[in-house]
């Protein structure tokens, strides 16, 4: 739906973005999460021509892991010697910094918001470089009562965390392995996409001031598995996957139209926020009807690209999210783009880097960077989160106001809802006979050996379990890692394990 048209009091736009990388010899001298982000948005006032950043009345707290505050928001805000009316800290959700943008354009069009920050930091790599050092870090005093997280295992169905497989890193590979099967990849065609595409992302990262990889990296280097790049979980490597440990903190400020003209923000400076539209899936991943698509994800983008179609813009710049390269890869099959399309305009998770919740906030930076330095093009930000469970979009440009400022989330829930079909009930118990092959992974220890592989089944009445496909079954490890066919399809049998979960063991290929 739209808004009525737009004025230049309720028009929204990006005047302000600041970003900092900081890389400290000694462990001790690192900036801390709190210091991170005020320096980020003491960089996006600056940006923005300075002293937009004293009358902010509405601030969001990206979600941060490294240290525990007391009240992270207040501790900003007494820092920076601001007062907002508004100061959230936000839950967790890798789409979340596209959200908070989002709404803060929303505030602002309604008038409830003149001045709104985005912000977020980790410090996961200094962090960890003290804890091996036994270094004491001069960090603001933590939490006496940390705010208790809410984990990935207590939403995921219990066979799953019994058998391992309740955090991204071991979730998405299912998504990797049925998109695979579905599009009729063999692995080996599968594997050479996720590593064109891998690559074109770390070409990006090596351009970026503040990414945290500036390497080259060439599909072979991201794909091949060795010491320095050991297999995590089928089919992906540690060059395949999000890289948390960074120090990295980014900032935005938006604005209303009229009150960036009043501070003397430069109109090509400006980047207008057209609009966009968020969806999800059901939390627990075995409550998903299938694993080769999410029907969240399509209504997202489509309404996105509607959206910027109302505008009578394209989709010139993207940042599609890349924390594993199943994402990307049925994001540019929705969208219909060219293989050759690299979408991307920071450098993607694994080599910018990947500050957790936050790595969108660095997106949006370098997504104004590159309009300002195009202008005319219309930008798109997709974010993701948990286990391709949140999706959020917002279309961003420069050129003209736009008419008017469109929210698509009611219509794009509504639907993914409409097109869901049946889900499979899950047979949560040890159960004996024939199951076929929905989709899989083998998860990988530290020194790369196999630790067990991982089946999603469908039984013969149509339900759905996970089973364990032991080491010691060389023949079904070896089948679920071939890369000449797909195992998705395979038939074989279910029997008892020792530790009551189920063990499949593959009698037929597909």
């Amino acid at each position: 739906m739209s808004h009525p048209a737009l004025t230049p009091e309720t028009t929204p736009v990006i005047v302000g973005i600041g970003e900092i990388t900081d890389r400290p010899a000694d462990p001790a001298q690192g900036l801390e999460p709190l210091h991170l982000m005020a320096e980020a948005l003491r960089r996006a006032d600056r940006d923005a021509g300075g002293g937009l950043l004293r009358g902010v009345d509405s601030l969001d707290v990206v979600n941060q892991v490294t240290w525990s505050y007391p009240d992270l928001p207040a501790r900003l805000c007494e820092h920076l010697g601001v007062r907002p009316a508004r100061a959230v800290y936000g839950p967790i959700g890798g789409e979340s910094p596209v959200r908070y943008l989002h709404e803060a354009a929303a505030r602002i069009v309604a008038g409830t918001s003149q001045v709104a920050a985005v912000c977020g930091a980790e410090a996961q790599h200094t962090l960890s470089k003290a804890m091996a050092a036994n270094v004491t870090l001069p960090w603001t005093t933590p939490s006496p009562d940390p705010v208790r997280r809410v984990t990935s295992d207590s939403f995921t169905h219990p066979l799953a965390v019994r058998l391992g497989v309740f955090r991204p890193i071991n979730v998405y590979p299912f998504y990797e392995n049925a998109t695979a099967a579905h599009w009729g990849q063999t692995p080996r065609e599968a594997l050479a996409e996720a590593g064109e595409l891998w690559a074109g992302f770390a070409a990006v990262a090596r351009e970026n001031p503040y990414a945290w990889m500036g390497q080259p990296f060439t599909a072979a280097d991201i794909t091949t598995p060795g010491p320095r790049n050991r297999l995590i979980a089928w089919p992906y490597t540690k060059l395949m996957v999000a890289n948390p440990t960074v120090n990295q903190g980014a900032a935005v400020l938006v604005t209303s139209l009229a009150r960036a003209r009043q501070a003397g923000v430069a109109e090509d400076r400006l980047v207008f926020i057209l609009g966009g539209a968020a969806a999800q899936e059901p939390r627990d991943y075995a409550q998903r009807e299938q694993y080769h698509r999410s029907d969240a994800q399509d209504a997202v983008l489509t309404a996105a690209r509607s959206v910027a179609e109302g505008e009578g813009a394209a989709l010139d710049a993207l940042e599609l999210y890349s924390c594993f390269p199943c994402v990307p890869k049925m994001t540019r099959r929705i969208l219909g783009l060219d293989p050759a399309v690299v979408p991307t305009v920071t450098g993607g998770l694994t080599f910018f880097g990947a500050p957790l919740n936050n790595y969108m906030t660095h997106a949006a930076c370098g997504m104004v960077r590159h309009l300002r330095a195009n202008p005319g093009q219309a930008g798109l930000l997709y974010g993701q989160g948990e286990f391709v469970t949140k999706h959020h979009a917002l279309v961003v440009s420069t050129g003209r106001p736009p008419a008017g400022f469109r929210h698509a989330d009611g219509d794009a829930q509504a639907r993914v809802e409409a097109k869901r079909g049946p889900v499979p009930a899950i047979h949560a118990g040890v159960t004996e006979g024939t199951a076929t092959l929905e989709t899989h992974t083998v998860l990988f220890g530290r020194e790369g050996e196999p630790l067990h592989g991982v089946a999603i089944l469908r039984l013969p009445d149509g339900s759905r379990t996970l089973a364990r496909v032991p080491t010691g079954d060389r023949d079904g490890i070896a089948l679920l890692t071939s890369l000449d066919r797909t195992p998705v399809g395979a038939t074989g049998d279910l029997r008892p394990g020792t530790d009551g979960v189920a063990v499949w063991h593959p009698t037929t290929e597909q």
